[in-house]
């Protein structure tokens, strides 16, 4: 691993513990700072880069800033992170989760567990925070903490959807619903958020929702969508979306399989991405192929810095991208 494409993530002794820097699902610049979340906690991170390596690292709690609707302590999943001027967005993956069938279990045990689906209601959360001085605060001012979670949730919004509605029963990791990415784009109106699917993808097709919550008029703790939804299909070579990402007036799509597998995974560049609602592959510009391992090395976020470069944090690191103190995560020039 050439060091120069690469930055040092440090953590600290209790997030290795929680094994939070194996399991990156998503990141997001701010300033000198960086914003991790891990798929299996109910944690925020934040790195300060110091020397050319990002460090001091601190751990904020999702539910000291909202009520997270299965507690503090059940993880959330977050495999998302966006951020405008004064607000941190994180998203759930909104996903069930099917039980794994181990080396050891014995037939009957393994039957069981593959026929176990769980819903976990923090996985269902959308939320929005106040930033104060660079840090997440539940209220500054007038400006709320809030969450969109419980019977809002936005997979359940989807019921009745044409393309989506079929797979809400389906685990992530089946083709079901799974969202893996956001990014925000504000405007004279507030906040528009584009939510990237993992999964389902259909007959080739990814799916990408754009939405715009705002504050709830009865409930400034809670959020509700002010219009309608509505969905983009991109024809991506029967890839998912892993993660999105802002790049001026464009949007940088990290790209993956939906299912269990290791890849391919690329990044896309969709130019003036609010304009059509199916995108087929010659409105895409291919910007990078990313390396992956065999059952590590997943690249799942994906974030521009100031100088320009793209910044790629990856979930089950291999042996080369671990560090004593951290991982490393890939620096990429585009042109």
């Amino acid at each position: 691993m050439h060091r120069e494409d690469c930055v040092e993530l440090r953590f600290h002794t209790g997030a290795r513990s929680a094994r939070t820097h194996e399991n990156l699902s998503a990141v997001r610049q701010d300033g000198r700072h960086l914003w991790i979340a891990g798929d299996e906690t109910a944690t925020i991170e934040r790195l300060t880069l110091r020397d050319g390596v990002y460090d001091e690292q601190r751990t904020f709690n999702l539910a000291d800033f909202v009520d997270l609707p299965a507690g503090p302590e059940a993880e959330a999943d977050i495999e998302g992170l966006a951020r405008t001027d004064g607000w941190l967005w994180a998203i759930g993956s909104h996903s069930l989760k099917r039980k794994r069938a181990k080396p050891g279990h014995s037939s009957d045990r393994a039957r069981k567990r593959l026929a176990t689906v769980i819903r976990e209601e923090n996985r269902f959360v959308l939320l929005r925070l106040p930033l104060q001085g660079g840090e997440p605060v539940r209220a500054d001012g007038h400006r709320r903490a809030a969450v969109l979670s419980g019977h809002d949730n936005l997979a359940d919004m989807l019921s009745d959807d044409p393309h989506l509605a079929p797979f809400l029963k389906l685990p992530g990791k089946d083709n079901g619903l799974d969202i893996e990415g956001i990014a925000a784009v504000a405007d004279e109106h507030g906040d528009r958020l584009y939510v990237g699917l993992r999964g389902p993808v259909l007959r080739g097709w990814a799916v990408l929702l754009e939405i715009r919550p705002v504050t709830h008029p009865r409930d400034p703790s809670r959020l509700r969508l002010a219009e309608p939804y509505r969905t983009h299909f991109l024809d991506l070579d029967g890839l998912g979306i892993r993660d999105l990402c802002p790049y001026g007036d464009d949007l940088l799509i990290l790209t993956g399989p939906s299912m269990d597998l290791d890849g391919p995974v690329r990044v896309v560049r969709w130019r003036n991405g609010s304009v059509r609602d199916v995108v087929t592959a010659k409105d895409l510009e291919h910007v990078a192929d990313l390396p992956f391992g065999r059952g590590c090395d997943h690249p799942e976020g994906l974030a521009v810095l100031d100088d320009g470069r793209l910044i790629v944090v990856y979930d089950s690191p291999s042996p080369e991208r671990r560090t004593a103190t951290g991982v490393y995560a890939d620096l990429i020039r585009i042109d």
